[in-house]
């Protein structure tokens, strides 16, 4: 690979693939060369909506089938929004044909599959990565900064996430994700993968001893051969004594709650996977202090917000412009970082033992 533009595919139509041709567009170091989809007028009038409203200089081609897009020595990397059903056959094929793997998330139905698809992704020599957006976040590193310290939240005890979404009517009626077949993990897959990761991002990717997960609610829709998770919480401990609890919903309005605590102190981020709209990304450190002296009881807040200078969306700075920036420039220099492939694993072997847990009722140990 001579060039310094990083050449994409899109396997797929999906809603979050216009979203990513606009974080493509503005990463500055890749174009959207070609749209596959399941016929060549479907991935046409993807590229003209997309075109419409963020154009690439040199029209990207509509593809009628995603083999066929594979088949390009046009392209370096493809982005992978298929179902979760069946993207592993996807993920494989493109890997055999020298393609560069960006997948969405949840990576694969369970950790079995997403070990073959890793596999594959190794023996061709080729970079496999998820779209966890907040990963490419700069308030990530000044988290870092603030858990390292020693002194704002001392030694970490809890890590506390919850990410759902209201889903109306017509959700829980149509909706991929409410199919067994092409979304299985339902809402612990959609929204679950996110707060797994940030819980083992915090531990700096130490795997929980001990998973005890409860299936609140599931439901499919009316060709599902199963029901998939619409309510679920999860609690999991650590060797080193931290605990965490998670919550995911397709069945409470817009939250996406991490709360992280120490003995001295905690941290909070009422937007950790999609930043609130502005030039500007926070987190709040609370050191409260209890006062009591005779009747007078004080509880006195003691916070202090930090902030990075980046935009939430639609930007060069955004995140999703950085994962793609990123992704883009492992793929033009030809070398592979294992670190993804690492944590999309272990991402997922969590996620296998909270499905497992939530169904047997039971709670399972990890190695």
């Amino acid at each position: 690979m001579t060039h310094s533009i990083c050449r994409w595919g899109i396997l797929g139509s999906a809603g979050i693939a216009r979203k990513n041709w606009q974080s493509i567009f503005r990463s500055g170091n890749g174009i959207v060369t070609a749209v596959a989809s399941r016929s060549q007028e479907r991935a046409q009038q993807f590229i003209n909506e997309c075109q419409a409203e963020v154009p690439f200089a040199i029209v990207p081609q509509a593809v009628g089938g995603y083999a066929e897009l594979l088949e390009r020595d046009d392209i370096d990397a493809v982005y992978i929004p298929l179902p979760t059903g069946i993207r592993k056959d996807w993920v494989i094929r493109a890997a055999q044909a020298g393609k560069h793997v960006l997948c969405e998330k949840p990576c694969a139905d369970n950790a079995t599959d997403l070990r073959e698809m890793i596999a594959a992704c190794e023996q061709a020599g080729v970079q496999f990565m998820d779209g966890v957006m907040y990963m490419h976040t700069g308030r990530l590193q000044k988290i870092r900064e603030v858990l390292n310290d020693g002194t704002s939240l001392g030694t970490l005890r809890r890590i506390n996430s919850q990410f759902t979404f209201n889903a109306p009517p017509e959700f829980l009626t149509d909706n991929i994700r409410m199919s067994s077949d092409l979304e299985s993990l339902g809402c612990l897959g959609d929204l679950g993968w996110y707060t797994i990761r940030l819980t083992l991002w915090v531990m700096n990717y130490e795997m929980p001893t001990w998973v005890s997960a409860r299936m609140l609610q599931a439901q499919g829709r009316a060709d599902s051969p199963h029901q998939v998770p619409t309510e679920i919480s999860a609690e999991m401990g650590f060797a080193s004594g931290v605990t965490a609890t998670m919550y995911n919903s397709f069945r409470t309005e817009h939250t996406q709650l991490a709360l992280i605590s120490g003995d001295r102190g905690s941290l909070q981020m009422n937007d950790f996977v999609l930043p609130y709209y502005g030039n500007q990304t926070s987190f709040d450190v609370m050191n409260p202090v209890y006062a009591a002296k005779g009747c007078e009881v004080v509880m006195e807040r003691h916070t202090r917000s930090i902030t990075t200078d980046e935009y939430s969306n639609s930007h060069v700075t955004a995140q999703e412009s950085n994962l793609f920036r990123t992704f883009g420039q492992l793929a033009l220099s030809r070398t592979t970082d294992p670190h993804w492939p690492e944590i999309a694993l272990k991402t997922q072997q969590v996620m296998d033992a909270c499905l497992e847990s939530a169904r047997s009722g039971k709670q399972v140990e990890l190695a």
